[in-house]
Order: C-alpha cells, then sequence, then structure tokens
C-alpha cells in the first residue's frame, strides 16, 4: 500500500504515495498552512481560523482569494480527495496515514498506563517513541502563535515521556538505571522547579550506590526552592532524603 507520512516535530516532512513532496508546498504559507491542517486533522477548519493561522500579523489585501489560492495549491501538491470542503476544510488521509505527533501522544499514553500496571516492557517502548519525537520540539525554522502553543505542548509531551522512561530504568534497573539518570538530568535542565527531576536522580545515585551524591542532588534542590520560593522541597521528596539518611555511605577505597 502507498505510504503517507507526516512529520511535525522536527522540520516538516511530508511523504505521499511513498514519495517526499514538502518541498513542493507554496513557501511558508504554503508549509504553516498544510501544518496547521495536519496539526488540527480530526476536525474541520474555518477558513478564517486557518487565514489566521497563516497570516497571523497582516493578512493580504484580498485575504480570502489569497487564501483559496493558498488551498488550491496545496490540493495540487497532496491531491483533491486528501483536503475536503470549502467554508470549512479538512486533511483526510487513509487509515495507515502515519503522523508523529499523534503517534508520539498516542505512545505516551500507553505508556504512562504501563507504568501504572507495571508493564515495563511496554512502558520502555511507549516511552522512548513519546520521547523520541518530543525530543525534536515543533515545526523548526517555522513561527507562530498557534506554533508556540503547540511547541509548549510537545515540551509537556518530552517532559512526560522523561518521567516514563526515568520511573522505567529504575524499576528494569543493571545498565537501564542510566536511562533513569540521563533523563533526570535532562528533566532538571528543562523544569529546574519539578522536583520529580531530582528525586529520579536521587534514585538514580541511590541504584548506584552513591548515596552522598543523592543527598548532595537534594541540597541543590532544597537550596534552589529556598533561595528562589522561599519553600521546602514536597513531602514525596523529603521522604525520599529521610529514607536515603539511614542508607549506608559506600565504603572508601584508596
Amino acid at each position: 500500500m502507498a505510504e503517507t507520512r507526516i512529520q511535525l516535530c522536527g522540520r516538516l516532512v511530508l511523504v505521499i504515495d511513498g514519495t517526499r513532496v514538502e518541498g513542493r508546498l507554496p513557501a511558508r504559507q504554503g508549509r504553516v498552512a498544510f501544518a496547521y491542517l495536519a496539526a488540527n486533522r480530526i476536525r474541520p477548519v474555518m477558513r478564517g481560523e486557518l487565514l489566521e493561522a497563516v497570516w497571523p500579523d497582516e493578512p493580504p489585501a484580498s485575504a480570502d482569494a489569497a487564501l483559496s489560492a493558498l488551498v488550491s495549491k496545496l490540493r495540487q501538491v497532496i491531491g483533491g480527495d486528501r483536503l475536503v470542503g470549502r467554508s470549512e476544510l479538512q486533511l483526510v488521509l487513509a487509515a495507515d496515514a502515519f503522523v508523529d505527533l499523534e503517534a508520539a501522544t498516542g505512545a505516551i499514553h500507553r505508556a504512562e498506563a504501563a507504568v501504572t500496571r507495571r508493564d515495563w516492557a511496554a512502558a520502555w517502548a511507549g516511552g522512548r517513541v513519546a520521547l523520541h519525537t518530543a525530543s525534536r520540539g515543533f515545526l523548526v525554522g517555522l513561527e507562530g502563535g498557534w506554533v508556540d502553543e503547540q511547541r509548549c505542548r510537545v515540551h509537556d509531551l518530552r517532559v512526560r515521556a522523561l518521567e516514563a522512561v526515568a520511573e522505567t530504568g529504575l524499576a528494569l534497573g543493571d545498565h537501564e538505571i542510566r536511562s533513569t539518570e540521563r533523563s533526570a538530568r535532562i528533566l532538571i535542565e528543562l523544569e529546574a522547579f519539578r522536583e520529580s527531576g531530582y528525586r529520579y536522580l536521587m534514585q538514580a545515585h541511590t541504584a548506584a550506590g552513591n548515596v552522598a551524591e543523592a543527598l548532595r542532588v537534594y541540597e541543590q534542590l532544597r537550596v534552589l526552592l529556598r533561595d528562589e520560593l522561599g519553600v521546602a522541597p514536597g513531602p514525596e521528596t523529603q521522604a525520599l532524603y529521610r529514607e536515603l539518611l539511614g542508607a549506608p555511605l559506600r565504603a572508601f577505597r584508596p
């Protein structure tokens, strides 16, 4: 069966019938319009809504005519049967079409559900798919208010994927502890005030036998919250800290 693939995370990629065609989209406006329709393909998009997405600051003098011309060019590239409607427009793809952002969203839901039921193989697979996609960002090279909103959603998706990967790494142990540590460090970099990253890093250090390092991470968080917000770490983080206080430190070997 012919392949249809859309990549919205990273740079826009469009494959229709097995052939890459994003280079044939009409300039920046064509890429923005197509990406907007792809990101919202589960519903019809009003012409005015699409017009605002494509020309958010200053629409052309003959805005409706300009949009009609743009939509006509899009249909020439992707096929008239894939872009339907007039007053309302909707991208219609085959059931087996692949859209990376949709796949990543489904993957994180599966991963989080798998973590809840402690199905670590499923959690590992779903978390990795979501993380790989979300880490590319959304529509690199394109700008706009709706693009910024989607970037925030993709950022949240990445954070959730990092947490799923970190949790799975702790459960699987052995070499997967390194995945927990890497994910935790990225979480702290992305969300400095999100305590989960610090807890995962503390647990990763502890699993590796580095209790002193785990305590140092807690102190880093404690000082940050005290100096910036005037608060202490939350109950879950403090409970982990108290557990670590009773854990044996690794013996020194010269």
